[in-house]
């Protein structure tokens, strides 16, 4: 519960902040969507809680609930930091350039909400399930819940009818996902029109011609088709100053500008055979790739710059600072899951641009701490595109000592290629979507194990080539989690055709992340593994929808979607009455007492199943429930025997014992009416309703005593 009041408190900074909303010049629109999809998210919270729990079992019942909320009002406290600077007026012209096409209020912010709903959700779902001490009201909302979960809701359009707004995608929500992007754009170009009008000595020479050149940009007048802005409007600003250089083989600057720090890329060269792949790294946005903002160039000396957003540090850097003999794990499971996942969706994001990033390794993964969330990192993919240049710069640094040979990151088939190319130029195959999740795998192989792969030196140089394209692979030297040493050794199989997609990587990430969030125990090494196998889930879920998500900002509204199919499965996965109830033959319906009730011709439905054969869900506590709901229940395996037995004794014309007679089929009247959970109302009177007795119980192996009378010393030993 105080994990819901601090979510509270940040709502209400968050409304009292929007009073102000017309005074936002910069990504008003997807502010007002934050607040509106955060304001939906905590009013589905609350009635949820008012239906399904009650308050005086707060203390027991409602754990399920804290490391949900909690990861909850982390991306709520998120979302107010970024609300807060949209609103802030300080050094305007740099948030400008920083916010311009920055779409981090879907793709980052929203995205999370989204990942860490759905578990929101489950964990009351769970609660509910225990909640109260009256069984029939216990056994009805178990119903309710594992109705939620029928198979003929796996669609997404009956998904969105049915639980768009519990899962905050709505129709009209999702349509302000693109929308709001776009009148933020337009916004903005009024914003800079109005400065442009402004007088001389409001605004400088040189913040109009910027004006210009990003209401340009902005609107689409110019291309970039080689007119890159006129380097003198970067380096002719009275506060432009370079820092310090970074790495890349003296391509890259920090540098200040507009009241903001970004990074410089800079190099020398003729500019039309870039153009277009200098167009192309200018239009993409995403929250997980470092962000090329704008381009100059100087036509008297050839030289290129590219103004790109400033990250912290490198992964490669921040693993060799922290990283040493006393500290075996630099991150925990689930910021490493966090990291492997931001990495996958910039991947994902890339290749749906049809870009390949060719050197996919921890230097060109950066790193950025996030506020108000300790141990949490935004991570961006950097390095992609301008091959040519790349090649230039790094082949200068590439004798560096210190760097690990490139080799490790290359998948086998690049190795084989270029083994054989005798020219040097840089492979085909390094350039695929199969050969950059192999590079991943060995990303993520560094990140958890916080070791270079094959860094024991019995490998190194055509040695080391070799023997990869032959099998062998890094080990990891600590016990690690099974669901990521799995996912890792599928990513880097030999055969490229058996490595997944990027797509596929990022939905089995969010279901592992879910199921962390709502069984924090697990995060733990010594639990290995989730109850279902991730591959398993997947494999369904492509079997059925096999068409990958058209555009990105869709595919942030399918995230609950598809975190909802994944459920099915699983629940398909662990009930074993699931299979067999669907191929029950129609029109009969078999209750927990066992008996057979013949329907009409007529009424007889095509899908039918009983309402008490349904699974618990895996993640409740079975002894919080047999605590409260003292009703002995009759295993799944004697339910089953004794419905074949009554099937073929009404075949036979017989007659079970408590049971009535089965009519011929002509005869349309019941025998006896049903309760509302399935049950005959005779039979349920009759029913043993004492606890099950423990495993550790001394008359649970074959002692069981009398029901009255003294218990002997024999049975209280």
């Amino acid at each position: 519960m105080e994990q819901f009041r601090q979510i509270g408190e940040v709502l209400g900074s968050l409304n009292a902040l929007m009073v102000l909303q017309d005074d936002i010049l910069i990504n008003q629109r997807q502010c007002c969507l934050l607040l509106d999809i955060f304001s939906l998210g905590f009013n589905t919270v609350a009635e949820e809680i008012r239906h399904n729990l009650k308050l005086e079992e707060k203390h027991t019942k409602w754990r399920a609930l804290e490391q949900p909320l909690r990861e909850l009002y982390r991306v709520f406290k998120e979302g107010e930091m970024y609300v807060r600077n949209c609103m802030s007026n300080k050094d305007w012209w740099g948030k400008v350039i920083n916010f311009h096409q920055n779409k981090d209020c879907v793709e980052f912010h929203i995205h999370n909400l989204l990942c860490y709903f759905s578990a929101v959700i489950e964990a009351i779902e769970t609660a509910g399930e225990i909640s109260g001490l009256d069984p029939s009201e216990m056994e009805r909302r178990r119903v309710v819940f594992s109705r939620k979960y029928d198979r003929e809701w796996n669609d997404p359009k009956l998904f969105q009818w049915r639980f768009g707004k519990q899962y905050l995608v709505p129709r009209d929500i999702c349509l302000r996902f693109e929308h709001s992007w776009r009148e933020d754009r337009w916004n903005l170009v009024e914003a800079l029109q109005e400065k442009r009008k402004s007088k001389s000595d409001e605004i400088g020479k040189t913040e109009k011609r910027l004006a210009d050149f990003l209401l340009k940009k902005l609107t689409g007048l110019e291309q970039f088709n080689g007119k890159l802005f006129p380097s003198s409007i970067l380096v002719g600003s009275k506060d432009y100053q370079v820092r310090r250089r970074l790495g890349g083989g003296g391509q890259y600057k920090e540098i200040q500008w507009l009241g903001d720090s970004f990074v410089l890329r800079h190099f020398f060269g003729d500019l039309e055979p870039l153009n277009a792949e200098i167009s192309s790294l200018l239009s993409l946005c995403h929250s997980n790739i470092l962000q090329y903002l704008c381009g100059f160039y100087d036509e008297e000396r050839k030289e290129c710059s590219l103004v790109m957003e400033l990250m912290h540090k490198d992964l490669k850097s921040y693993m060799k600072e922290n990283c040493g003999p006393r500290r075996r794990y630099l991150f925990s499971v689930p910021v490493v899951i966090d990291i492997m996942l931001q990495i996958a969706r910039g991947m994902e994001y890339l290749h749906s641009n049809e870009i390949f990033h060719g050197d996919l390794n921890p230097m060109n993964i950066l790193l950025k701490e996030r506020s108000h969330t300790e141990g949490y990192f935004h991570a961006k993919i950097s390095g992609f595109g301008l091959t040519s240049v790349k090649n230039q710069s790094f082949s200068r640094a590439s004798s560096r000592p210190t760097t690990p040979d490139p080799v490790i990151w290359y998948a086998p088939e690049v190795l084989a290629e270029m083994e054989q190319d005798l020219k040097g130029t840089a492979p085909r195959s390094k350039f695929t979507h199969k050969a950059d999740v192999y590079s991943f795998a060995m990303v993520c192989f560094e990140l958890i194990t916080g070791k270079v792969p094959f860094e024991d030196d019995h490998l190194q140089g055509d040695k080391m080539a070799k023997n990869i394209r032959t099998g062998e692979r890094p080990l990891f030297p600590f016990p690690s989690p099974k669901y990521l040493v799995s996912l890792i050794k599928r990513c880097w199989h030999s055969e490229p055709s058996q490595r997944p997609t990027f797509s596929s990587i990022c939905r089995i990430l969010r279901y592992i992340k879910k199921f962390l969030v709502v069984n924090p125990d697990h995060g733990h090494l010594q639990i290995q593994n989730p109850l279902v196998d991730c591959w398993d889930l997947e494999a369904r879920f492509l079997k059925k929808f096999s068409m990958e998500s058209g555009s990105h900002a869709g595919s942030v509204t399918q995230i609950p979607f598809q975190l909802y199919s994944y459920r099915i499965a699983e629940k398909e996965k662990m009930s074993p009455n699931f299979n067999k109830e669907e191929n029950s033959d129609a029109g009969e319906s078999v209750s927990e007492s066992v008996s057979v009730v013949e329907e009409p011709p007529t009424t007889m439905p095509m899908y039918t199943k009983s309402l008490c054969l349904d699974a618990i869900s895996e993640y409740s506590d079975t002894r919080s429930v047999y605590s409260e709901a003292p009703i002995k229940k009759t295993s799944a395996l004697k339910k089953s025997g004794d419905t074949i037995k009554n099937r073929r004794n009404s075949i036979s014309g017989l007659r079970s014992p408590g049971s009535s007679p089965i009519k011929p089929r002509s005869t349309p009247k019941v025998s006896s009416p049903l309760s509302p959970f399935g049950r005959s109302s005779s039979n349920k009177a009759n029913k043993d309703t004492r606890l099950p007795l423990s495993p550790m119980s001394p008359l649970s192996h074959g002692r069981r005593r009398q029901l009255t009378g003294p218990a002997s010393d024999s049975e209280l030993t």
